[in-house]
């Protein structure tokens, strides 16, 4: 049964804190009806919903992990069981095992590929089907400032997130006469979790703004690319890093 046929639908994985709560903010704020998506952390992903209610908006949590197929499409046809469209689809779930490649175990390359990387292709590739048929959509991926420049310690990481931009680039291609654009935001230092152990003082120092972003400053970038104010952009990586190079 088709629900909530009145709002337009936004996917966010890995919603339950940092940047995925950010943007899942911002687009219930813009009047999106917002699925907030998490692996395993059901209580901060009610936290992204409360604080989504708080402000006006409505949504609701969805459990799955993005790097496991068959659950994400299940996960996928099971929005689209009940609603009319979806009409925004954030790849924002990713994982860091940091450490030297010469030193990785082979455990935590596949965890951080599989998780951003493949998790683009299990969620894209089922969201794709419905917004070819309507013609329309917004699908942005987050990647990184190491995905542009590589960092020390994230190989794994860097590959991930710079397969991410490659992908969302053939896609963007492929898809922009059918109506449907795909862009990539590619955050610098921002504060969130997975800086808790970088070593900010010195990371600050090469930023020419000299100071740690926001995840509603990439959020706010976010939204911009899936509104029409964006309506002739596609395939573009947007870097939200305080002049970074």
């Amino acid at each position: 049964m088709n629900v909530k046929q009145d709002k337009k639908v936004a996917i966010i994985t890995g919603a339950g804190r940092g940047i995925g709560r950010a943007i899942a903010i911002e687009l219930a704020d813009s009047g999106y009806f917002v699925i907030i998506n998490f692996k395993s952390n059901a209580e901060t992903a009610a936290q992204t919903l409360e604080q989504v209610r708080n402000i006006g908006g409505d949504g609701e949590i969805l459990q799955f992990d993005v790097s496991d197929s068959d659950t994400s499409r299940q996960a996928v046809e099971h929005i689209i069981s009940r609603f009319d469209s979806i009409d925004i689809l954030i790849n924002n779930a990713g994982v860091t095992a940091d450490g030297l490649f010469i030193m990785m175990p082979e455990e935590e390359w596949d965890i951080v590929v599989q998780t951003t990387l493949k998790g683009f292709y299990n969620m894209t590739k089922p969201v794709l089907k419905k917004m070819i048929p309507a013609k329309k959509g917004s699908i942005v991926s987050i990647s990184s400032a190491a995905g542009l420049m590589g960092n020390r310690g994230q190989s794994n990481y860097a590959a991930a997130k710079a397969g991410l931009i490659g992908a969302s680039r053939s896609v963007a291609a492929e898809v922009a006469r059918l109506g449907i654009r795909v862009n990539v935001v590619a955050p610098g230092l921002i504060e969130t979790d997975m800086i808790e152990k970088a070593p900010v003082k010195e990371i600050k120092a090469m930023i020419p703004m000299a100071r740690i972003g926001k995840p509603e400053e990439v959020a706010k970038v976010v939204k911009f690319l899936c509104s029409d104010d964006s309506s002739y952009i596609t395939g573009q990586v947007i870097s939200v890093n305080g002049g970074m190079f």
